[in-house]
């Protein structure tokens, strides 16, 4: 598991505010501490995901497809999805959802078949071992995101999840604003 970073040594935390207040004096110096304490867990959850499913001998995003084909699948909604539903499902890119597709391939825990209404494409689906690697590993992986959270109440765990919607909803508008301007 990661460590505390220098950010938690109180000297050195100030050391790095006033090198970062270098380049922008007019910073509040919380706007720092959030992005450095949201970075610091953000790897932490990143680094126990992986650790949560690294008997499957696949990488999280690896995982993340075999998972997305399982739920389709499981919830009648499709057998198969396109690479670009599933790209769009995960939020990683056309190029970086192929490498996924031909490794999965590889390692025969997903079948590529040609689309029958549009031989341009394909559509993935899963083999009978992707299907029970998924199934294998699920509730582990699930144990060790839902133990994380545990350490909040259920009112705090509501409050993070609001506090992080509306976050999230701020920093889309002003990714939509840098770019409409330019920025």
């Amino acid at each position: 598991m990661a460590k505390k970073t220098f950010l938690h040594d109180k000297e050195k935390r100030q050391r790095w505010m006033a090198f970062v207040q270098n380049f922008h004096p007019d910073i509040d110096p919380q706007t720092i501490r959030l992005m450095d304490e949201m970075g610091f867990v953000a790897r932490l959850l990143h680094h126990l995901r992986e650790q949560s499913i690294e008997a499957a001998g696949l990488s999280f995003a690896q995982y993340g497809v075999l998972m997305h084909l399982f739920f389709a699948e499981q919830m009648s909604e499709k057998t198969e999805l396109n690479p670009s539903e599933i790209s769009e499902r995960q939020g990683v890119s056309r190029n970086t959802m192929s490498s996924f597709i031909r490794n999965l391939e590889d390692e025969a825990l997903i079948e590529r078949r040609l689309d029958p209404k549009d031989r341009r494409r394909f559509n993935i689906s899963l083999t009978e071992n992707g299907r029970s690697l998924v199934a294998a590993h699920m509730h582990d992986h699930l144990d060790a995101m839902d133990t994380c959270f545990s350490g909040l109440s259920p009112d705090e765990q509501d409050t993070l999840f609001a506090l992080l919607q509306k976050l999230g909803t701020h920093v889309e508008a002003v990714g939509r604003e840098t770019v409409v301007s330019g920025q």
